[in-house]
Order: C-alpha cells, then structure tokens, then sequence
C-alpha cells in the first residue's frame, strides 16, 4: 500500500464522515440510558460487597 492509495482512502473516508455518519435504528437515548443503567447496576454491585464496614 502506497502513500498516495493511503492518502486517498482516508479523504474518502473523511468525506463519508461529513454525512452524519450515525445508524438510523442506533437511538442516542437508547444508547445513553443503556449505559447509565449499566453503571448504575454497577455502583449498587460494588455497594452491596463493600458492606464491611
């Protein structure tokens, strides 16, 4: 792989990116609620083993 192929397939892949570049069905408030849920399962893990005091 040359410099000049390198080079060209990374403009192109930087011009796809200009287009939002998001999935339709990947929902931001799924997402972020998914992972709020997830941490907070593992705040109250981490809770109920640190009962030793």
């Amino acid at each position: 792989m040359s410099l000049t192929s390198t080079a060209a397939s990374l403009v192109t892949l930087a011009e796809g990116a200009e287009h939002g570049g998001n999935h339709e069905s990947l929902s931001p408030y799924l997402t972020g609620g998914g992972a709020l849920f997830a941490l907070l399962l593992l705040l109250w893990i981490t809770t109920r083993f640190n009962r030793d005091r």
